[in-house]
């Protein structure tokens, strides 16, 4: 009942955050900042992580390669495959999970316990569109950063198959075009796209809801990431299982 309770409570906040929209000047500049904090300030680290993705994945392709009859090419294709359909939509979701998750809930969590969001409410501002809207339609541009990630980690498979001495260019780039499917791109975008509101929302439930004092805004910090992380999930499989089957 108690899940039930909050799905219900989730729903009723969706259809909140578009009910008495903020001027547009005013969400103008709440968007422009939850950008720069949400995606710009990610890219850093996730294009890190990702670097090192890509190249762990050509290196661990290369080293099963025991048959000689198995082109070396495979290690190009493998990287790529890897890191378009999981390793920059899924992975990285549940990084950012970690990462813009608890950002979000502890920033509005930390508004709900002093009392901040009451004094929007007693102004006659909407608090659920001025503080969770703005953080949607910046998240609608997470498919951007995925997008530099899914190059940055094939430049690591690259860089670690190429000068590591495991295959030639001309072999890697051979598996790189190798079958390519173009809808797997798509496939990858829709799915960021999927996560990002997921990103979005769910950390800002977690914080717009939660009761008590700071001990508490830590306790919402980490179950929001933990319901992040299985939403994020279990999205993964059903988009897979309609796009793809």
């Amino acid at each position: 009942m108690r899940f039930l309770k909050h799905i219900g409570r989730y729903m009723i906040m969706l259809f909140g955050v578009f009910r008495r929209p903020t001027k547009a000047i005013v969400l103008k500049e709440l968007i422009l900042k939850e950008i720069d904090d949400l995606i710009i300030g990610s890219l850093g680290i996730t294009a890190f992580i990702s670097l090192f993705m890509g190249a762990v994945v050509a290196l661990q392709t290369a080293l099963n390669l025991d048959n000689p009859l198995i082109p070396k090419s495979l290690i190009g294709f493998a990287t790529r495959q890897s890191i378009l359909l999981e390793f920059a939509p899924t992975f990285i979701s549940v990084i950012m999970a970690g990462k813009v998750g608890s950002y979000i809930t502890s920033s509005i969590g930390s508004m709900r316990v002093t009392e901040q969001i009451d004094a929007l409410e007693v102004m006659g501002i909407n608090p659920l569109n001025y503080l969770v809207f703005p953080k949607i339609i910046a998240l609608l541009f997470y498919p951007f950063l995925i997008a530099i990630i899914m190059f940055v980690g094939i430049l690591g498979g690259y860089l670690a198959s190429v000068y590591g001495g495991l295959t030639s260019f001309e072999d890697f780039i051979v598996g790189l075009q190798d079958n390519f499917i173009p809808w797997h791109v798509m496939y990858a975008f829709i799915k960021t796209m999927v996560f990002g509101i997921l990103l979005a929302t769910i950390p800002s439930y977690h914080g717009y809801y939660m009761e008590g004092g700071a001990l508490e805004v830590g306790k919402a910090s980490t179950t929001s990431f933990v319901w992040t992380c299985v939403a994020i999930i279990i999205a993964n499989y059903i988009l897979t299982q309609l796009l793809l089957s």
